[in-house]
């Protein structure tokens, strides 16, 4: 049995800052990759930033260089720093794991969702 509890989504200023957050926990032998994912009404799912367990980073062209991704490995935890963000980021953001348990099962888990609404 494996969640993750997002926290830090809410109402911003464009030009303003967000910071969320995405905690692993349970029966959890490894986490491995761990992501940002968004929605907006009327649209699909989209990937916004990805890490790897080793930090390696990856960003949708629409958020580079206003976005950054970080973990802490030792916490479990996923972050999404979003500066300077627009009317066009708002979304439900989800937040997603690669999860190996403890019983050698692995699976890939979400996150409730958290509304992120940025105003103009």
């Amino acid at each position: 049995q494996v969640q993750l509890v997002e926290s830090g989504g809410g109402l911003v200023q464009a030009g303003g800052s967000l910071r969320l957050s995405c905690k692993a926990s349970g029966r959890i032998y490894r986490v491995n990759g761990m992501g940002w994912y968004r929605q907006a009404p009327g649209k699909q799912r989209e990937l916004v930033a990805a890490i790897t367990s080793g930090g390696s980073t990856n960003y949708a062209d629409s958020v580079k260089g206003r976005f950054a991704i970080s973990r802490d490995n030792a916490r479990n935890t996923v972050y999404l720093q979003m500066n300077s963000p627009k009317p066009e980021d708002t979304a439900v953001y989800y937040c997603n794991a690669d999860v190996l348990d403890t019983r050698g099962f692995g699976d890939a888990y979400w996150g409730q969702g958290t509304q992120v609404t940025v105003s103009s």
